[in-house]
């Protein structure tokens, strides 16, 4: 009996929860982002609102994601295609695009000593995103290594730059509600810009070759 035809139901189902949480991923960072930016502009947090807009671009990168699973689910074998290039270019972009952003409204706060209304729901919002994300590495992790896929495990490794981000919203948004230093806010968009700007560079990176990942932690 053939063993490949006997792995072969497996093998499917482990492509199908991987492009499940895939899915989920996109679904979730939609919400972060809307939940995100509308609190973040309500309460005048510039960490928080960052934050959020990061969520959206996380939404196009998703799809390339989903994509990529099921080409590699029909094509084992196959490279990254046109469609993948062209959304780690728009997600590279856009990444750009708001670290130009975050860095000239975090300057302005600083020269203006601009400070949030309140920074709880920063707080709520980002151990929430921690534990999702932290779930989520695990499952994309456990998909990846029972697929032998080098493809999956690299988009669960990138997806702790998530958890970074979010352990420095967490740590703005708590330092000032602690201690209302004026700064802290626009400090934390510093860090996200950082972070922002890492990930705008890998991809562009990743759509000029067929590197999987080009984290520093891969």
């Amino acid at each position: 009996m053939n063993t490949s035809t006997i792995h072969k139901p497996k093998e499917q189902q482990l492509y199908q929860i991987a492009f499940g949480l895939a899915v989920f991923t996109i679904m979730y960072n939609l919400v972060e982002g809307l939940v995100s930016t509308y609190f973040g502009y309500e309460d005048e947090s510039l960490t928080l609102f960052g934050f959020g807009a990061d969520s959206f671009i996380e939404v196009v990168s998703g799809l390339g994601i989903a994509h990529m699973v099921s080409r590699i689910q029909l094509r084992p074998e196959s490279n990254r295609d046109d469609f993948e290039r062209t959304a780690l270019r728009i997600t590279g972009f856009a990444f750009y695009s708001l670290v130009i952003g975050l860095v000239f409204t975090s300057l302005h706060d600083l020269w203006t000593g601009h400070k949030p209304e309140t920074t709880f729901l920063g707080i709520i919002i980002s151990i929430v995103s921690i534990l999702s994300m932290g779930i989520l590495i695990y499952w994309k992790t456990k998909v990846g290594k029972q697929l032998n896929s080098q493809a999956i495990l690299a988009d669960a490794e990138c997806t702790r730059v998530c958890i970074y981000m979010s352990v420095i919203l967490l740590a703005s948004s708590g330092v000032y509600e602690l201690t209302r230093f004026p700064y802290v806010d626009a400090i934390g968009t510093f860090g996200l810009a950082y972070f922002s700007f890492k990930e705008g560079r890998e991809c562009f990176e990743k759509a000029k070759s067929d590197k999987m990942c080009s984290c520093d932690h891969c």
